[in-house]
This record gives structure tokens, sequence and C-alpha cells, in this order.
């Protein structure tokens, strides 16, 4: 149950026709893009009404930021992940461990593709953290065309050191990205929908499903990106969430 939710928490820190550039990608793509070098603060609740195999509810509050910068002449994106579990079924609260996210990125015709490193650290509360030190690669792609854009994004976590008596931390993650632009700054695509697969299990631990909307809001001043998602787990082993309701503020600061 706690292998599950420390799990949950990791994957949550842990995104044809291709004509435009990367390099004149507008607002609303970037903003819905993960190798996009845009700098965003952003604050995500995602409430679970129903869990698996348990009556309680879930609550995460998460904070995530990504800061964009320069070095020896390549284009790289840290970002760093905080979640605060407000409720779980288990009825523990606390914060769960940071992650942390470094991506180099290279523009193409058709879009960009980057590589990098991701890290997992034991910063979690009691019964929220796996405490342990976890090291992997990352890398992924999006690609663009004229009606928004589209890509794969893979994280990887293997343990590295930490507390013996507890499960290592060995996953891999998929998160398909799709986004389809409307009118007045709207988009629809795909919720962050993190597919796990735990190595140590030899199966895949999240198997979601999910659909998201998105405004763009400009106002005096910076631009804010809302999120309203939907997300259906269909991995119904220990005490992960059903159904995942989310809701995200984005605040954009463009250069």
């Amino acid at each position: 149950m706690i292998r599950f939710t420390v799990l949950g928490a990791v994957a949550l820190t842990l995104a044809a026709g291709q004509s435009a550039s990367a390099q004149n990608q507008s607002l609303e793509d970037k903003a819905s893009d993960p190798t996009a070098s845009l700098m965003s603060f952003q604050l995500q609740n995602f409430y679970s009404p129903n869990n698996h195999n348990s009556d309680e509810d879930r609550n995460v509050l998460q904070f995530r930021a990504a800061i964009p910068y320069q070095l020896g002449g390549t284009s790289n994106i840290a970002r760093l992940t905080l979640p605060y579990f407000t409720s779980t079924p288990a009825g523990t609260s606390g914060f769960g461990d940071m992650t942390l996210f470094n991506l180099t990125t290279f523009d193409q015709p058709w879009g960009r593709y980057g590589v990098g490193l991701v890290a997992l650290l034991p910063t979690g509360s009691s019964q929220l953290s796996a405490e342990k030190w976890a090291l992997g690669p990352a890398l992924g792609g999006v690609a663009q065309a004229p009606w928004g854009l589209w890509g794969l994004f893979n994280q990887n976590l293997f343990t590295v050191d930490g507390d013996g008596n507890k499960p290592d931390v060995n996953i891999s993650t998929l998160q398909p990205i799709l986004n389809v632009k409307l009118q007045n700054g709207w988009s629809v695509g795909n919720s962050e929908m993190t597919f796990v697969y735990d190595w140590d299990a030899d199966e895949f631990t999240s198997l979601p499903l999910g659909v998201q909307v998105s405004k763009l809001v400009k106002t005096g001043g910076p631009p804010v990106q809302m999120i309203l998602s939907y997300e259906r787990n269909f991995y119904d082993e220990g005490m992960g969430p059903k159904d995942t309701i989310g809701l995200t503020a984005k605040l954009l600061l463009p250069k």
C-alpha cells in the first residue's frame, strides 16, 4: 500500500503534418510542451474521490517549477517537483519525495527532442517517502503540426542508495503528449497520463487514460494557463487512485 503511494507520487513528478520550426512555437504550444524553453511555476491539485480497494479518498497538492538556462551553448531545462499529500487511504499526510530533472534540448525542423537525467530525493515525510535515492536517464521528443503538438516522454529511476529495509525504486515511466489547439486560447489533449512500469514487480503499476482542457489567460500581468483534467487508472491492485480530477494553474514567464 505504502509502496504504491510512493510510486504514484514519483510518477506524478515525475508529457503528422509537421511544419513549423520549434523556435517559432506559439506561447500556447510552449505552455503544453515539456521540452520548451519556457520558465513556469505551477500549482496542481489532484483529487481522487475513489481508490482501488479502499473507500477513502486521496488528495495531492503539487508544486512544480521549470527553469530554462544555457550551458556550453546548449539549451537546458531544470525542473523541480514537490508533492504534498493532504489525505491518503492510509490516513497519512505530509510531503512526498522531491524529484529533480534536467533536460538538454535540441531544436529540429519537425519539433524538438531532449536527453537528460532525473533524480529522486528522499525528502518525504514518514510513510510517504521511498527512503531511497534514485537516478536515471530521461529522453523524449515533441513534434509540431498546424493543429498542435504530439510526442512521447520517458523517465527512468533506479535506486542508488537508501534504507536497505525499504523496497527499491526501479521504475520507468512513459508519458504521451497530445495537445490540439482550439480558438481563443483553448486547447484539448490527454491528461498527464503517466504509465509506470515497475521492474521489480515486472508489470505496469499505473495504466491511466485521461483527457484535459486548457485555457491560456492573458491579463495585465504574466499569462496563466488553467488546466482541468480527468483520469481513470485501470491498474486495480493496491490502493492506488481509481478516478482523479486535476486542477492546475501554471504561471508563465516568457522571455
